[in-house]
Protein backbone atom coordinates (compact mmCIF):
# COMPACT_ATOMS: atom_id res chain seq x y z
CA UNK A 1 0.00 0.00 0.00
CA UNK A 2 1.15 3.52 -0.76
CA UNK A 3 0.14 4.57 2.73
CA UNK A 4 2.80 2.25 4.15
CA UNK A 5 5.19 5.09 3.31
CA UNK A 6 3.79 6.96 6.29
CA UNK A 7 2.81 4.00 8.49
CA UNK A 8 5.43 1.24 8.45
CA UNK A 9 8.92 0.90 9.86
CA UNK A 10 11.04 2.30 12.66
CA UNK A 11 11.56 5.58 10.81
CA UNK A 12 7.83 6.20 10.65
CA UNK A 13 7.28 6.36 14.42
CA UNK A 14 6.77 10.18 14.26
CA UNK A 15 4.32 9.78 11.38
CA UNK A 16 2.33 7.14 13.26
CA UNK A 17 2.21 9.34 16.32
CA UNK A 18 0.61 12.10 14.28
CA UNK A 19 -1.89 9.64 12.81
CA UNK A 20 -2.71 8.41 16.32
CA UNK A 21 -3.36 12.04 17.23
CA UNK A 22 -6.25 11.85 14.77
CA UNK A 23 -7.74 9.10 16.88
CA UNK A 24 -6.67 6.24 14.59
CA UNK A 25 -6.22 2.87 16.28
CA UNK A 26 -3.58 0.22 15.73
CA UNK A 27 -6.07 -1.77 13.67
CA UNK A 28 -6.87 1.23 11.48
CA UNK A 29 -3.18 1.87 10.85
CA UNK A 30 -2.98 -1.56 9.21
CA UNK A 31 -5.75 -0.69 6.71
CA UNK A 32 -5.69 1.35 3.48
CA UNK A 33 -6.15 5.11 3.77
CA UNK A 34 -8.75 6.49 1.36
CA UNK A 35 -8.76 10.25 0.82
CA UNK A 36 -12.23 11.79 0.60
CA UNK A 37 -11.97 15.12 -1.25
CA UNK A 38 -15.09 16.99 -0.14
CA UNK A 39 -16.08 20.20 -1.93
CA UNK A 40 -18.65 21.13 0.73
CA UNK A 41 -19.24 24.81 1.38
CA UNK A 42 -22.07 27.05 2.49
CA UNK A 43 -22.27 29.31 -0.59
CA UNK A 44 -22.98 26.82 -3.41
CA UNK A 45 -26.47 25.21 -3.42
CA UNK A 46 -25.05 22.17 -5.17
CA UNK A 47 -22.54 21.71 -2.36
CA UNK A 48 -24.35 22.75 0.80
CA UNK A 49 -25.45 19.14 1.46
CA UNK A 50 -22.14 17.45 0.66
CA UNK A 51 -21.30 16.83 4.33
CA UNK A 52 -24.08 14.24 4.34
CA UNK A 53 -22.86 12.76 1.05
CA UNK A 54 -19.30 12.56 2.39
CA UNK A 55 -20.47 10.85 5.58
CA UNK A 56 -22.23 8.22 3.47
CA UNK A 57 -19.07 7.77 1.38
CA UNK A 58 -17.01 7.28 4.55
CA UNK A 59 -19.52 4.72 5.83
CA UNK A 60 -19.08 2.77 2.60
CA UNK A 61 -15.28 2.91 2.88
CA UNK A 62 -15.43 1.58 6.43
CA UNK A 63 -17.81 -1.21 5.41
CA UNK A 64 -15.25 -2.29 2.84
CA UNK A 65 -12.48 -2.46 5.44
CA UNK A 66 -10.54 0.77 4.79
CA UNK A 67 -10.09 4.06 6.63
CA UNK A 68 -11.56 7.28 5.19
CA UNK A 69 -9.66 10.55 5.59
CA UNK A 70 -11.63 13.62 4.57
CA UNK A 71 -10.19 16.93 3.37
CA UNK A 72 -11.69 20.07 1.86
CA UNK A 73 -11.70 21.45 -1.68
CA UNK A 74 -12.84 24.88 -2.92
CA UNK A 75 -15.84 25.39 -5.19
CA UNK A 76 -17.31 28.37 -7.09
CA UNK A 77 -21.04 28.78 -7.79
CA UNK A 78 -21.21 29.96 -11.39
CA UNK A 79 -24.69 31.38 -10.90
CA UNK A 80 -23.61 33.61 -8.01
CA UNK A 81 -20.33 34.51 -9.75
CA UNK A 82 -22.14 35.40 -12.99
CA UNK A 83 -21.98 38.82 -14.67
CA UNK A 84 -19.34 40.42 -12.44
CA UNK A 85 -15.62 39.95 -11.76
CA UNK A 86 -16.34 36.73 -9.87
CA UNK A 87 -16.81 34.84 -13.14
CA UNK A 88 -13.17 35.48 -14.00
CA UNK A 89 -12.29 33.03 -11.21
CA UNK A 90 -14.59 30.15 -12.13
CA UNK A 91 -12.54 28.42 -14.83
CA UNK A 92 -9.34 29.32 -12.95
CA UNK A 93 -10.64 27.26 -10.01
CA UNK A 94 -10.58 24.07 -12.10
CA UNK A 95 -6.78 24.05 -12.20
CA UNK A 96 -6.49 24.96 -8.52
CA UNK A 97 -8.81 22.12 -7.53
CA UNK A 98 -6.78 19.60 -9.52
CA UNK A 99 -3.54 20.90 -8.00
CA UNK A 100 -4.93 20.89 -4.45
CA UNK A 101 -6.06 17.26 -4.68
CA UNK A 102 -2.71 16.25 -6.15
CA UNK A 103 -0.93 17.98 -3.27
CA UNK A 104 -3.08 16.35 -0.57
CA UNK A 105 -2.92 12.87 -2.09
CA UNK A 106 0.85 12.88 -2.66
CA UNK A 107 1.78 14.58 0.60
CA UNK A 108 -0.22 12.12 2.70
CA UNK A 109 0.31 8.95 0.64
CA UNK A 110 -3.37 8.04 0.20
CA UNK A 111 -4.05 4.63 -1.29
CA UNK A 112 -7.23 5.67 -3.12
CA UNK A 113 -9.59 8.62 -3.50
CA UNK A 114 -13.29 9.41 -3.52
CA UNK A 115 -14.09 12.78 -5.06
CA UNK A 116 -17.24 14.42 -3.65
CA UNK A 117 -18.33 17.06 -6.13
CA UNK A 118 -21.37 18.66 -7.71
CA UNK A 119 -21.01 21.91 -9.63
CA UNK A 120 -19.46 23.30 -12.77
CA UNK A 121 -15.64 23.41 -12.54
CA UNK A 122 -15.33 21.23 -9.46
CA UNK A 123 -16.18 17.95 -11.21
CA UNK A 124 -13.73 18.41 -14.11
CA UNK A 125 -11.02 19.63 -11.74
CA UNK A 126 -11.47 16.52 -9.61
CA UNK A 127 -11.42 14.21 -12.63
CA UNK A 128 -8.25 15.89 -13.86
CA UNK A 129 -6.65 15.14 -10.49
CA UNK A 130 -7.84 11.52 -10.59
CA UNK A 131 -6.21 10.88 -13.95
CA UNK A 132 -3.07 12.81 -13.05
CA UNK A 133 -2.56 10.82 -9.84
CA UNK A 134 -3.83 7.52 -11.27
CA UNK A 135 -4.74 6.18 -7.84
CA UNK A 136 -7.91 4.07 -7.61
CA UNK A 137 -10.61 6.73 -7.58
CA UNK A 138 -14.33 7.34 -8.08
CA UNK A 139 -16.40 10.50 -8.20
CA UNK A 140 -19.76 10.98 -6.49
CA UNK A 141 -21.74 14.16 -7.14
CA UNK A 142 -24.34 15.76 -4.91
CA UNK A 143 -26.97 15.25 -7.61
CA UNK A 144 -29.34 17.56 -9.50
CA UNK A 145 -31.76 20.03 -7.95
CA UNK A 146 -35.48 19.57 -8.48
CA UNK A 147 -37.31 22.04 -10.71
CA UNK A 148 -39.54 24.68 -9.16
CA UNK A 149 -43.14 25.53 -10.04
CA UNK A 150 -44.30 29.03 -10.96
CA UNK A 151 -47.96 29.51 -11.78
CA UNK A 152 -48.36 25.99 -13.06
CA UNK A 153 -45.14 25.71 -15.09
CA UNK A 154 -41.73 24.24 -14.36
CA UNK A 155 -39.00 26.80 -13.67
CA UNK A 156 -35.31 26.81 -12.83
CA UNK A 157 -32.43 29.22 -12.37
CA UNK A 158 -32.32 30.16 -16.07
CA UNK A 159 -35.96 31.27 -15.83
CA UNK A 160 -34.68 34.12 -13.64
CA UNK A 161 -31.86 35.17 -15.94
CA UNK A 162 -34.34 35.27 -18.82
CA UNK A 163 -36.89 36.96 -16.56
CA UNK A 164 -34.70 40.07 -16.34
CA UNK A 165 -35.04 40.55 -20.10
CA UNK A 166 -38.76 39.85 -19.86
CA UNK A 167 -39.15 42.63 -17.31
CA UNK A 168 -37.22 45.03 -19.57
CA UNK A 169 -39.43 44.09 -22.53
CA UNK A 170 -42.63 44.35 -20.52
CA UNK A 171 -43.49 40.66 -20.70
CA UNK A 172 -43.10 40.25 -16.92
CA UNK A 173 -43.59 42.61 -14.00
CA UNK A 174 -41.03 43.14 -11.27
CA UNK A 175 -43.53 41.70 -8.79
CA UNK A 176 -43.84 38.53 -10.88
CA UNK A 177 -40.05 38.27 -11.09
CA UNK A 178 -39.83 38.53 -7.31
CA UNK A 179 -42.38 35.71 -7.01
CA UNK A 180 -40.40 33.63 -9.51
CA UNK A 181 -37.23 34.28 -7.49
CA UNK A 182 -38.81 32.56 -4.49
CA UNK A 183 -39.54 29.27 -6.25
CA UNK A 184 -37.05 28.76 -9.12
CA UNK A 185 -34.43 26.93 -7.01
CA UNK A 186 -36.46 24.87 -4.50
CA UNK A 187 -33.87 22.39 -3.21
CA UNK A 188 -30.16 21.82 -2.79
CA UNK A 189 -28.33 20.26 -5.74
CA UNK A 190 -26.86 21.35 -9.06
CA UNK A 191 -29.38 23.36 -11.11
CA UNK A 192 -32.05 21.14 -12.63
CA UNK A 193 -31.30 21.38 -16.36
CA UNK A 194 -28.56 19.91 -18.52
CA UNK A 195 -26.28 22.78 -17.57
CA UNK A 196 -22.52 22.38 -17.06
CA UNK A 197 -22.64 20.75 -13.63
CA UNK A 198 -25.12 18.06 -14.59
CA UNK A 199 -23.45 17.64 -17.98
CA UNK A 200 -20.11 16.84 -16.37
CA UNK A 201 -21.66 14.58 -13.74
CA UNK A 202 -23.45 12.62 -16.45
CA UNK A 203 -20.26 12.40 -18.51
CA UNK A 204 -18.23 11.20 -15.50
CA UNK A 205 -20.70 8.31 -15.33
CA UNK A 206 -20.47 7.68 -19.09
CA UNK A 207 -16.68 7.78 -18.81
CA UNK A 208 -16.77 5.10 -16.14
CA UNK A 209 -15.25 7.15 -13.30
CA UNK A 210 -18.55 7.36 -11.41
CA UNK A 211 -21.14 4.69 -10.67
CA UNK A 212 -24.43 4.42 -12.60
CA UNK A 213 -26.89 7.07 -11.44
CA UNK A 214 -24.23 9.62 -10.51
CA UNK A 215 -25.37 12.17 -13.06
CA UNK A 216 -29.12 11.93 -12.60
CA UNK A 217 -30.26 10.73 -9.12
CA UNK A 218 -31.81 13.81 -7.45
CA UNK A 219 -29.88 15.47 -4.63
CA UNK A 220 -32.66 15.20 -2.08
CA UNK A 221 -33.30 11.44 -2.31
CA UNK A 222 -32.19 8.53 -0.15
CA UNK A 223 -31.09 6.86 -3.38
CA UNK A 224 -28.33 9.49 -3.63
CA UNK A 225 -27.07 8.56 -0.14
CA UNK A 226 -27.12 4.87 -1.02
CA UNK A 227 -25.09 5.62 -4.15
CA UNK A 228 -22.56 7.51 -2.00
CA UNK A 229 -22.18 4.47 0.27
CA UNK A 230 -21.75 2.21 -2.76
CA UNK A 231 -19.12 4.57 -4.14
CA UNK A 232 -17.09 4.41 -0.92
CA UNK A 233 -17.39 0.62 -0.83
CA UNK A 234 -16.56 0.18 -4.50
CA UNK A 235 -13.39 2.31 -4.47
CA UNK A 236 -11.85 -0.08 -1.93
CA UNK A 237 -12.70 -2.93 -4.25
CA UNK A 238 -10.98 -1.09 -7.12
CA UNK A 239 -7.94 -0.65 -4.86
CA UNK A 240 -7.77 -4.37 -4.16
CA UNK A 241 -8.17 -5.18 -7.85
CA UNK A 242 -5.57 -2.50 -8.75
CA UNK A 243 -7.97 -0.81 -11.16
CA UNK A 244 -6.87 2.78 -11.64
CA UNK A 245 -8.54 5.66 -13.56
CA UNK A 246 -6.35 5.32 -16.64
CA UNK A 247 -7.45 1.70 -17.02
CA UNK A 248 -11.04 2.96 -17.11
CA UNK A 249 -10.80 6.30 -18.92
CA UNK A 250 -9.26 5.05 -22.16
CA UNK A 251 -9.64 6.72 -25.54
CA UNK A 252 -12.62 4.45 -26.24
CA UNK A 253 -14.25 5.51 -22.96
CA UNK A 254 -13.77 9.18 -23.81
CA UNK A 255 -15.40 8.61 -27.19
CA UNK A 256 -18.30 6.94 -25.39
CA UNK A 257 -18.64 9.99 -23.16
CA UNK A 258 -18.57 12.38 -26.13
CA UNK A 259 -21.33 10.35 -27.82
CA UNK A 260 -23.46 10.75 -24.68
CA UNK A 261 -22.56 14.46 -24.65
CA UNK A 262 -23.96 14.81 -28.18
CA UNK A 263 -27.04 12.66 -27.55
CA UNK A 264 -28.07 14.75 -24.53
CA UNK A 265 -27.23 18.20 -25.89
CA UNK A 266 -24.88 18.90 -23.00
CA UNK A 267 -23.19 22.18 -22.15
CA UNK A 268 -20.62 23.61 -24.56
CA UNK A 269 -18.28 23.75 -21.56
CA UNK A 270 -17.78 20.01 -22.00
CA UNK A 271 -15.68 20.87 -25.04
CA UNK A 272 -13.29 22.65 -22.66
CA UNK A 273 -13.36 20.12 -19.85
CA UNK A 274 -13.29 16.74 -21.57
CA UNK A 275 -10.03 17.48 -23.51
CA UNK A 276 -8.48 18.86 -20.31
CA UNK A 277 -9.36 15.67 -18.43
CA UNK A 278 -8.09 13.48 -21.28
CA UNK A 279 -4.83 15.42 -21.36
CA UNK A 280 -4.11 14.29 -17.80
CA UNK A 281 -4.34 10.71 -19.06
CA UNK A 282 -1.91 11.44 -21.91
CA UNK A 283 -4.69 11.47 -24.51
CA UNK A 284 -5.29 14.10 -27.20
CA UNK A 285 -8.90 15.00 -28.01
CA UNK A 286 -8.88 17.80 -30.60
CA UNK A 287 -12.06 19.61 -31.62
CA UNK A 288 -12.22 17.47 -34.76
CA UNK A 289 -13.07 14.43 -32.60
CA UNK A 290 -16.09 16.23 -31.13
CA UNK A 291 -17.33 17.22 -34.57
CA UNK A 292 -16.76 13.76 -36.00
CA UNK A 293 -18.81 12.13 -33.23
CA UNK A 294 -21.46 14.87 -33.35
CA UNK A 295 -22.13 14.30 -37.05
CA UNK A 296 -23.12 10.67 -36.48
CA UNK A 297 -24.81 10.88 -33.06
CA UNK A 298 -28.55 11.65 -32.86
CA UNK A 299 -30.06 13.82 -30.13
CA UNK A 300 -32.18 11.50 -27.98
CA UNK A 301 -33.28 13.89 -25.23
CA UNK A 302 -34.68 17.42 -25.13
CA UNK A 303 -33.48 18.73 -21.79
CA UNK A 304 -33.64 22.12 -20.11
CA UNK A 305 -32.64 24.69 -21.45
CA UNK A 306 -33.13 23.36 -24.99
CA UNK A 307 -36.31 21.45 -24.13
CA UNK A 308 -38.88 20.74 -21.44
CA UNK A 309 -37.34 17.88 -19.47
CA UNK A 310 -35.23 18.10 -16.31
CA UNK A 311 -32.33 15.91 -15.25
CA UNK A 312 -34.44 14.20 -12.54
CA UNK A 313 -36.89 13.29 -15.32
CA UNK A 314 -33.97 11.85 -17.29
CA UNK A 315 -33.24 9.66 -14.28
CA UNK A 316 -36.82 8.43 -14.10
CA UNK A 317 -36.66 7.61 -17.82
CA UNK A 318 -33.67 5.30 -17.39
CA UNK A 319 -30.72 7.63 -16.92
CA UNK A 320 -27.34 7.48 -18.62
CA UNK A 321 -27.33 3.65 -18.94
CA UNK A 322 -30.55 3.81 -21.00
CA UNK A 323 -29.09 6.53 -23.23
CA UNK A 324 -25.90 4.51 -23.77
CA UNK A 325 -27.85 1.33 -24.45
CA UNK A 326 -29.78 3.12 -27.19
CA UNK A 327 -26.57 4.56 -28.66
CA UNK A 328 -25.15 1.04 -28.60
CA UNK A 329 -27.87 0.03 -31.08
CA UNK A 330 -26.36 2.56 -33.50
CA UNK A 331 -22.84 1.22 -32.98
CA UNK A 332 -21.75 4.39 -31.18
CA UNK A 333 -20.71 2.83 -27.85
CA UNK A 334 -17.77 0.53 -27.09
CA UNK A 335 -19.23 -1.82 -24.50
CA UNK A 336 -15.92 -3.57 -23.78
CA UNK A 337 -14.46 -0.68 -21.77
CA UNK A 338 -13.92 -1.16 -18.05
CA UNK A 339 -16.06 0.88 -15.61
CA UNK A 340 -15.88 1.98 -12.01
CA UNK A 341 -18.07 -0.97 -11.06
CA UNK A 342 -15.06 -3.17 -11.82
CA UNK A 343 -16.97 -4.74 -14.72
CA UNK A 344 -17.16 -3.99 -18.45
CA UNK A 345 -19.75 -1.47 -19.62
CA UNK A 346 -21.72 -4.28 -21.25
CA UNK A 347 -22.71 -5.58 -17.79
CA UNK A 348 -24.35 -2.23 -17.00
CA UNK A 349 -26.05 -1.77 -20.36
CA UNK A 350 -27.48 -5.29 -20.39
CA UNK A 351 -29.77 -4.23 -17.52
CA UNK A 352 -30.67 -0.79 -18.90
CA UNK A 353 -33.95 0.14 -20.55
CA UNK A 354 -35.86 3.25 -21.57
CA UNK A 355 -38.76 3.79 -19.17
CA UNK A 356 -40.15 6.93 -20.83
CA UNK A 357 -39.68 7.08 -24.62
CA UNK A 358 -40.55 10.75 -24.73
CA UNK A 359 -37.76 11.80 -22.35
CA UNK A 360 -35.25 9.36 -23.92
CA UNK A 361 -36.35 8.78 -27.48
CA UNK A 362 -35.43 5.66 -29.45
CA UNK A 363 -33.13 6.13 -32.43
CA UNK A 364 -36.04 5.96 -34.85
CA UNK A 365 -37.68 9.02 -33.25
CA UNK A 366 -34.60 11.07 -32.39
CA UNK A 367 -35.06 14.81 -31.90
CA UNK A 368 -32.22 15.54 -34.33
CA UNK A 369 -30.09 13.40 -36.61
CA UNK A 370 -26.85 15.10 -35.54
CA UNK A 371 -25.48 15.79 -32.06
CA UNK A 372 -26.23 18.68 -29.75
CA UNK A 373 -22.85 20.43 -30.15
CA UNK A 374 -21.13 21.53 -33.37
CA UNK A 375 -17.64 22.83 -34.03
CA UNK A 376 -17.40 25.72 -36.51
CA UNK A 377 -14.36 26.88 -38.45
CA UNK A 378 -13.80 29.76 -40.83
CA UNK A 379 -12.16 33.13 -41.29
CA UNK A 380 -13.50 34.33 -37.94
CA UNK A 381 -12.46 31.16 -36.08
CA UNK A 382 -9.43 29.56 -37.76
CA UNK A 383 -8.84 27.26 -34.74
CA UNK A 384 -12.53 26.61 -34.14
CA UNK A 385 -15.59 27.75 -32.21
CA UNK A 386 -18.38 25.90 -30.41
CA UNK A 387 -22.17 26.12 -30.57
CA UNK A 388 -24.92 24.17 -28.79
CA UNK A 389 -27.02 23.24 -31.82
CA UNK A 390 -29.70 21.56 -29.74
CA UNK A 391 -30.61 25.00 -28.34
CA UNK A 392 -30.64 26.86 -31.69
CA UNK A 393 -33.99 27.49 -33.40
CA UNK A 394 -34.14 26.25 -37.03
CA UNK A 395 -34.29 29.76 -38.54
CA UNK A 396 -30.94 30.65 -36.93
CA UNK A 397 -29.01 27.61 -38.15
CA UNK A 398 -27.95 29.85 -41.03
CA UNK A 399 -27.70 33.57 -40.46
CA UNK A 400 -25.88 36.60 -41.84
CA UNK A 401 -25.97 40.01 -40.22
CA UNK A 402 -24.02 43.09 -39.22
CA UNK A 403 -21.61 42.94 -36.31
CA UNK A 404 -22.32 44.88 -33.12
CA UNK A 405 -18.96 44.87 -31.37
CA UNK A 406 -18.41 45.11 -27.61
CA UNK A 407 -15.14 44.98 -25.68
CA UNK A 408 -16.64 43.29 -22.62
CA UNK A 409 -19.66 41.37 -21.36
CA UNK A 410 -20.83 44.37 -19.32
CA UNK A 411 -20.95 46.64 -22.39
CA UNK A 412 -22.97 44.12 -24.37
CA UNK A 413 -25.39 43.38 -21.54
CA UNK A 414 -26.10 47.09 -21.04
CA UNK A 415 -26.76 47.57 -24.75
CA UNK A 416 -29.15 44.60 -24.87
CA UNK A 417 -31.16 45.77 -21.87
CA UNK A 418 -31.31 49.30 -23.31
CA UNK A 419 -32.79 47.89 -26.54
CA UNK A 420 -29.85 48.93 -28.72
CA UNK A 421 -29.71 45.52 -30.43
CA UNK A 422 -31.95 45.01 -33.47
CA UNK A 423 -33.27 41.82 -35.09
CA UNK A 424 -30.68 40.46 -37.50
CA UNK A 425 -27.66 41.77 -35.57
CA UNK A 426 -24.65 39.63 -34.67
CA UNK A 427 -23.44 40.64 -31.21
CA UNK A 428 -19.67 40.21 -30.85
CA UNK A 429 -18.18 40.17 -27.34
CA UNK A 430 -14.39 40.00 -27.29
CA UNK A 431 -11.49 40.19 -24.84
CA UNK A 432 -13.30 37.62 -22.69
CA UNK A 433 -11.14 34.63 -23.67
CA UNK A 434 -8.83 32.63 -21.38
CA UNK A 435 -6.03 35.21 -21.60
CA UNK A 436 -8.02 38.31 -22.46
CA UNK A 437 -10.64 38.02 -19.72
CA UNK A 438 -8.67 36.63 -18.13
CA UNK A 439 -10.63 33.59 -17.06
CA UNK A 440 -12.99 33.08 -20.03
CA UNK A 441 -16.20 34.29 -18.42
CA UNK A 442 -19.59 32.75 -19.17
CA UNK A 443 -22.01 35.01 -21.06
CA UNK A 444 -25.25 33.76 -19.51
CA UNK A 445 -26.58 37.22 -18.66
CA UNK A 446 -26.37 38.63 -22.23
CA UNK A 447 -27.70 35.44 -23.84
CA UNK A 448 -30.58 35.16 -21.36
CA UNK A 449 -31.41 38.83 -21.86
CA UNK A 450 -31.68 38.25 -25.62
CA UNK A 451 -34.06 35.35 -25.04
CA UNK A 452 -36.08 37.28 -22.45
CA UNK A 453 -36.46 40.24 -24.80
CA UNK A 454 -37.70 38.06 -27.64
CA UNK A 455 -34.54 38.27 -29.79
CA UNK A 456 -33.50 34.61 -29.53
CA UNK A 457 -34.79 33.77 -33.00
CA UNK A 458 -33.29 36.79 -34.78
CA UNK A 459 -29.98 37.74 -33.09
CA UNK A 460 -26.74 35.75 -32.86
CA UNK A 461 -24.01 36.21 -30.26
CA UNK A 462 -20.33 35.40 -30.83
CA UNK A 463 -17.56 35.54 -28.25
CA UNK A 464 -14.05 34.37 -27.44
CA UNK A 465 -15.47 33.75 -23.98
CA UNK A 466 -17.79 30.88 -23.18
CA UNK A 467 -21.37 30.13 -22.24
CA UNK A 468 -23.22 28.63 -19.33
CA UNK A 469 -24.85 25.28 -19.94
CA UNK A 470 -28.05 27.26 -19.40
CA UNK A 471 -27.53 29.32 -22.56
CA UNK A 472 -29.86 28.87 -25.50
CA UNK A 473 -29.99 30.52 -28.90
CA UNK A 474 -27.50 31.04 -31.73
CA UNK A 475 -24.62 31.60 -29.32
CA UNK A 476 -21.14 30.73 -30.55
CA UNK A 477 -18.29 30.67 -28.06
CA UNK A 478 -14.64 29.67 -27.62
CA UNK A 479 -13.76 31.59 -30.81
CA UNK A 480 -10.07 30.85 -31.32
CA UNK A 481 -7.59 32.46 -31.54
CA UNK A 482 -9.02 34.93 -29.04
CA UNK A 483 -8.80 38.70 -29.36
CA UNK A 484 -5.98 39.01 -26.82
CA UNK A 485 -3.90 36.69 -29.02
CA UNK A 486 -4.60 38.75 -32.14
CA UNK A 487 -7.26 36.43 -33.55
CA UNK A 488 -9.57 37.68 -36.32
CA UNK A 489 -12.28 38.47 -33.74
CA UNK A 490 -10.04 41.35 -32.62
CA UNK A 491 -10.30 42.91 -36.10
CA UNK A 492 -14.09 42.96 -36.41
CA UNK A 493 -15.68 46.41 -36.70
CA UNK A 494 -19.27 47.55 -36.25
CA UNK A 495 -21.29 46.79 -39.36
CA UNK A 496 -19.00 44.08 -40.73
CA UNK A 497 -21.12 41.26 -42.18
CA UNK A 498 -20.71 37.94 -40.38
CA UNK A 499 -22.00 34.70 -41.88
CA UNK A 500 -22.99 31.74 -39.68
CA UNK A 501 -23.64 28.37 -41.32
CA UNK A 502 -24.03 25.73 -38.61
CA UNK A 503 -24.99 22.82 -40.93
CA UNK A 504 -21.82 23.43 -42.97
CA UNK A 505 -19.79 24.20 -39.81
CA UNK A 506 -18.73 27.67 -40.96
CA UNK A 507 -18.17 30.98 -39.16
CA UNK A 508 -16.88 33.69 -41.48
CA UNK A 509 -16.12 37.40 -41.35
CA UNK A 510 -17.17 38.70 -44.77
CA UNK A 511 -14.38 41.24 -45.12
CA UNK A 512 -11.64 41.12 -47.75
CA UNK A 513 -8.22 39.83 -46.78
CA UNK A 514 -6.73 43.12 -47.97
CA UNK A 515 -8.89 45.09 -45.55
CA UNK A 516 -8.09 42.68 -42.72
CA UNK A 517 -4.39 43.06 -43.41
CA UNK A 518 -4.72 46.86 -43.13
CA UNK A 519 -6.44 46.40 -39.77
CA UNK A 520 -3.78 43.95 -38.57
CA UNK A 521 -1.05 46.52 -39.14
CA UNK A 522 -2.84 48.98 -36.84
CA UNK A 523 -3.89 46.38 -34.27
CA UNK A 524 -2.62 46.57 -30.71
CA UNK A 525 -4.14 44.07 -28.25
CA UNK A 526 -5.86 45.50 -25.19
CA UNK A 527 -4.21 44.62 -21.91
CA UNK A 528 -6.10 44.49 -18.63
CA UNK A 529 -4.37 45.21 -15.37
CA UNK A 530 -4.64 42.07 -13.28
CA UNK A 531 -2.67 40.65 -10.39
CA UNK A 532 -2.51 37.56 -8.23
CA UNK A 533 -3.91 34.31 -9.54
CA UNK A 534 -5.47 35.96 -12.62
CA UNK A 535 -2.09 37.32 -13.73
CA UNK A 536 -0.46 33.91 -13.37
CA UNK A 537 -3.37 32.27 -15.18
CA UNK A 538 -3.20 34.72 -18.10
CA UNK A 539 0.51 34.00 -18.55
CA UNK A 540 0.10 30.20 -18.61
CA UNK A 541 -3.32 29.39 -20.06
CA UNK A 542 -3.71 27.90 -23.52
CA UNK A 543 -6.36 28.56 -26.16
CA UNK A 544 -9.96 27.58 -25.58
CA UNK A 545 -9.54 25.31 -28.59
CA UNK A 546 -7.09 23.26 -26.49
CA UNK A 547 -9.23 23.12 -23.36
CA UNK A 548 -7.85 26.28 -21.70
CA UNK A 549 -5.29 24.19 -19.83
CA UNK A 550 -2.18 25.60 -18.18
CA UNK A 551 1.01 25.06 -20.12
CA UNK A 552 4.62 25.36 -19.10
Amino acid sequence: MRSDRIKKGLERAPHRSLLRALGLTEEELRKPLVGVANAFNEIVPGHVHLRQIAEAVKAGIRMAGAVPVEFGVIGVCDGIAMNHEGMKYSLVSREIIADAIEIMARAHAFDALVLVSSCDKITPGMLMAALRLNLPALLISGGPMLTGTFRGRKVNLISLFEGIGQVKSGALTEEELAELEECACPTCGSCAGMFTANSMNCLSEALGLALPGNGTIPAVTAERLRLAKKTGFKVVELLRKRITPRKIATEAAFRNAIAVDMALGCSTNTVLHVPAIAREAGLDLPLTVFDEISRKTPVLASLIPAGPHSVPELHEAGGIPAVMAELKRAGLIDTGVLTGTGEPLEAILSQARIRDPEVIRPLEKAYREEGGIAILWGSLAPEGAVVKTSAVVPEMMRHEGPARVFESEEEAYKAILERQIRPGDVVVIRYEGPKGGPGMREMLSPTSALIGMGLGSSVALITDGRFSGGTQGACIGHVSPEAAEGGPIALVQDGDPIRIDIPDRRLDLMVSEEELERRRKKFRPKRKKVSGVLARYARLVSSGARGAVLEE
